[in-house]
């Protein structure tokens, strides 16, 4: 076998050389690729909850009996629309988008007139509770009890997650009923009527907003203020983007818009599992490589103690 070059006598020289080149040139690319990055993270989340709400059979009883009436007078909701106003709406978008353009949008622009509706009526009524449930006993699964303990009653002898759940002790909200988020429903709708590029529009837009406010719950049970609420959901905004998005587009399927709320609500534990694990190491568990090279990570906030600090570093 032939001897390896021996880099002390500059058989490697040229390899840091190389490296620093290719950075060079990579370096303009750095930006937009950690962007996509963080974004397929956070949209990847909404997906996620799905199978982990599959794989907790707890979680069902949940669904069935809070949410599936709703649903069923859900689905009444969009068989009166597509009934009514779907033909209507597609014979006007046809004199300026074409045939398929115009029976894309003119799904789109229905299902959005029954989120509104179905949104008005009963999820910031009736579903919010379910939603704070599957959330709370995500973050319980995980070992997060000391999040959520000092907010609401626990049964520690329980058999499974749901169950150890009691009243809230403090408010308990998923996320606040927000006028404002209904009105932008609303009002974006038309931007279903701009051909080609107006549907993902108003996709993105109002799923920024539905994902700014799928982290309320975490920030309650932490106790921020208003004012630190807002500072954590501009530091996340690129993210809540996209999660919000995925989300919005999995709450326009008929029927299901409300089992994909609770999903939602399990996706977007998930993540907040993951940041608290890289933020700190709970008590009664070694120290391991990955909780050190998470917590080193410069590009995301610390908390200690439930409260925001900025990283000195």
């Amino acid at each position: 076998m032939p001897p390896l070059p021996d880099a002390s006598n500059g058989g490697n020289r040229s390899s840091p050389l190389l490296w620093r080149i290719l950075k060079f040139f990579l370096r303009p690319f750095r930006g937009p690729i950690d962007r996509f990055r963080r974004a397929s993270r956070a949209a990847a989340y909404p997906i996620q909850g799905i199978y982990y709400f599959l794989r907790h059979p707890e979680f069902y009883p949940v669904f069935l009996g809070r949410l599936l009436p709703l649903s069923i007078i859900s689905f009444l909701v969009y068989l009166i629309l597509f009934t009514f106003a779907f033909i209507p709406q597609l014979l006007f978008l046809m004199i300026f988008q074409g045939k398929a353009g115009a029976w894309f949008n003119a799904v789109v622009l229905v299902l959005g007139e029954g989120h509104v509706v179905i949104q008005g009526l009963f999820e910031g009524f009736f579903v919010d509770e379910a939603q704070v449930d599957i959330f709370d006993a995500t973050l319980i699964n995980h070992g997060l009890t000391d999040l959520v303990a000092p907010h609401r009653l626990l049964f520690p002898d329980a058999p499974t997650s749901v169950k150890m759940l009691g009243k809230p002790t403090t408010k308990a909200e998923f996320q606040p009923f927000s006028l404002k988020q209904i009105i932008e429903l609303i009002v974006f709708l038309p931007l279903n009527l701009i051909p080609y590029g107006g549907t993902v529009s108003f996709l993105m837009i109002t799923g920024a907003r539905y994902g700014k406010l799928s982290h309320h719950r975490w920030f309650q049970l932490r106790g921020l203020s208003k004012k630190e609420m807002k500072r954590e959901r501009s530091y996340w905004s690129w993210e809540y983007t996209w999660f919000g998005t995925v989300a919005m587009v999995l709450q326009l399927i008929p029927v299901l818009s409300f089992f994909f709320l609770l999903t939602t609500s399990a996706g977007a534990a998930l993540w907040v599992t993951e940041l608290e694990e890289r933020s700190r190491v709970r008590v009664g568990r070694p120290v391991t490589a990955n909780d050190q090279a998470a917590r080193n990570q410069p590009d995301e906030p610390v908390y200690h103690d439930g409260i925001y600090h900025d990283d000195p570093v």
